[in-house]
């Protein structure tokens, strides 16, 4: 499969837009490796291999263990794996990523409030939000799995 074109070119506003909201997200209190597990879980679910692929080895790079991303799509069957903190997390991004489904439960926003403020779970959703977005510009456009 070929790439299509560069989106950051041909529409330079827009993707300046979304790497402002990357921008943004650098100040949010998830930590690199919970930031790391929202993109793979989505990109999981999205069938993304451009980001797949740099989110993995990013998330190695921040010392993630190998385990916990082979079992991150299996994550509900290896709770002891993820704090509960993470386990929230994933869910909110599985939940948004499937958004057509069921959309944010109010099972999981209530278990995210019992744990996070609002700014932080604003934090999570635009995390999730923002990985979505790359998704569908790295399919849409194939962008090539890098090397």
């Amino acid at each position: 499969m070929s790439a299509r074109f560069n989106m950051a070119t041909v529409h330079s506003a827009a993707y300046k837009a979304g790497i402002g909201m990357e921008a943004a997200l650098q100040n949010s209190f998830l930590t690199p490796i919970q930031k790391e597990l929202i993109k793979i879980r989505a990109s999981q679910i999205n069938g993304c291999a451009f980001c797949l692929d740099m989110h993995t080895k990013d998330a190695l790079k921040y010392g993630e263990t190998p385990q916990r991303i082979f079992l991150l799509n299996a994550w509900r069957e290896a709770t002891e794996l993820y704090t509960e903190e993470e386990q929230i997390i994933i869910a909110i991004a599985e939940e948004i990523t499937l958004i057509s489904q069921n959309g944010l439960t109010e099972e999981t926003y209530q278990k995210a409030k019992a744990l996070f403020t609002e700014s932080q779970i604003a934090d999570i959703i635009m995390a999730a939000v923002s990985i979505n977005m790359w998704n569908r510009i790295a399919i849409s456009t194939h962008l090539p799995v890098g090397g």
